[in-house]
């Protein structure tokens, strides 16, 4: 979205306005093409976005991917003024927050579902005798964890 927006600015300025701004390094290399980077200039990297197939490790990721967005959003939101960009910047800072929410409730959900004492010791995924067993039932997960 960001990337979009950027490019609805950019998309008719002027070669001389280019050339007389820090945008002229991207534009030789991109023209006005969408191009995900960082405001440092490091593209974008999908192992940004990775997982470990660990329920707790990637709910993790998530809600501090969640965070970091809105973050981003709350630092343009700082530097902007224009309400073309400010409006839909707000729009996308306030979903990341209800993902973080769900984000959250997901993480609660499912350490709930596992044994309080070894949840950071095992991964729920692989790992078998990690969830409580019924009540009266035996807790797995024991001294640590074996694979299937």
């Amino acid at each position: 979205m960001v990337s979009a927006i950027l490019y609805q600015l950019t998309r008719n300025l002027p070669a001389d306005e280019i050339a007389a701004s820090p945008f002229a390094t991207y534009f030789v290399d991109h023209t006005t093409g969408v191009y995900p980077i960082a405001a440092s200039g490091v593209p974008f990297d999908a192992k940004y976005i990775g997982v470990k197939g660990d329920p707790i490790a990637d709910l993790n990721e998530d809600l501090a991917a969640e965070q970091k967005a809105r973050v981003t959003y709350d630092n343009i939101l700082r530097l902007c003024d224009d309400p073309d960009v400010r409006d839909p910047i707000k729009f996308l800072r306030e979903r990341e927050i209800v993902h973080y929410q769900r984000f959250a409730d997901a993480l609660r959900i499912t350490q709930e579902g596992l044994d309080g004492r070894n949840f950071y010791a095992c991964n729920p995924a692989y790992d078998t005798g990690c969830a409580v067993q019924s009540p009266g039932g035996q807790s797995g997960c024991r001294g640590g964890c074996s694979g299937r």
